[in-house]
């Protein structure tokens, strides 16, 4: 089995980790502000890591001789995911999904700067037709741009930067070591940010199993994209996850009565058709390479 085949594997486990996480967002929204959530979120992420770890024998695997990535790497992350968790709560999902699956073109775009990786011209065409996608599912104008689309869409900036210095990070860090930085660090963001007013809702009996599946959800998919990310480019591993679509779509329909946008569906074809352009565009050059 090819590696390509192997991180696309792994990705169909970040699919099911990251709807699973779509669906509790949404159904403890009422009780908790995205704040919060990324605390409870990270802070039994803390206990999961270490407790797994420790059983695996990987926790000496931890290192600090990257933290200044590993800092940058999780305020990417953070921003994105707060304005994540706040899009799925105002937006329908299937237009969230469809916008953060701009992660891959903000990827090709920005992986010469941040990676160094060659920014070739069908890399340009594919970004070029990503971004009509986007015109497509957002319908921007003065009436009907709102601040969900908005989120959204930075939130798949933040992805893109989270995916790229992830790579970056596993060509010398353990996966231990970044699922350790990763919900340490932002439960202390978690924590400053959510108790800044001064006033943190705490779980009930309600909502304590949303949030346990949140960080679960939450972990699991990081630990599947992370390996991902190890096998294969953050070019090729970012678009399979557009198979999300269709399932968030359903979803969306059967729990909470959104139809299902023709126009959404139209967009993320074309931001899918860009992405996979350039999947068959890099796999051929790599083909052609004796």
């Amino acid at each position: 089995m090819n590696t390509t085949v192997k991180a696309a594997l792994w990705m169909i486990g970040a699919i099911a980790s990251f709807t699973s996480m779509a669906i509790a967002g949404r159904a403890v929204s009422h009780a908790f502000d995205t704040f919060e959530i990324m605390m409870y979120r990270s802070l039994v992420g803390v206990v999961i890591v270490l407790v797994v770890a420790t059983c695996a024998g990987t926790i000496n695997q931890v290192s600090r001789k990257n933290l200044g990535l590993h800092f940058i790497r999780n305020v990417c992350h953070f921003t994105g995911q707060n304005l994540w968790f706040y899009a799925i709560t105002v937006i329908p999902l299937a237009q969230v999904f469809a916008l953060e699956f701009t992660s891959p073109i903000w990827a090709i775009l920005l992986a010469p700067l941040l990676l160094g990786e060659r920014l070739r011209p069908v890399g340009l065409f594919s970004a070029f037709i990503g971004f009509v996608g986007i015109l497509i599912v957002a319908r921007p104008t003065p009436e009907t741009i709102n601040p969900g689309q908005l989120a959204a869409l930075m939130a798949a900036v933040g992805f893109a930067l989270t995916a790229l210095f992830t790579r970056k990070l596993t060509r010398t860090e353990s996966i231990t070591s970044i699922l350790f930085f990763l919900t340490v660090l932002q439960a202390i963001f978690g924590v400053v940010f959510a108790g800044f007013d001064g006033d943190i809702a705490l779980p009930t009996m309600a909502t304590a199993p949303w949030l346990i599946l949140i960080a679960c959800a939450g972990l699991v998919a990081h630990f599947c994209m992370t390996t991902a990310l190890s096998l294969a480019p953050a070019s090729i591993v970012m678009p399979i996850d557009f198979v999300r679509l269709p399932l968030i779509a359903v979803v969306g329909a059967l729990f909470y009565s959104e139809p299902i946008d023709m126009f959404v569906v139209l967009g993320a074809a074309l931001i899918f058709g860009g992405n996979y352009l350039n999947i068959l565009s890099d796999h051929r050059s790599r083909a052609a390479k004796p």
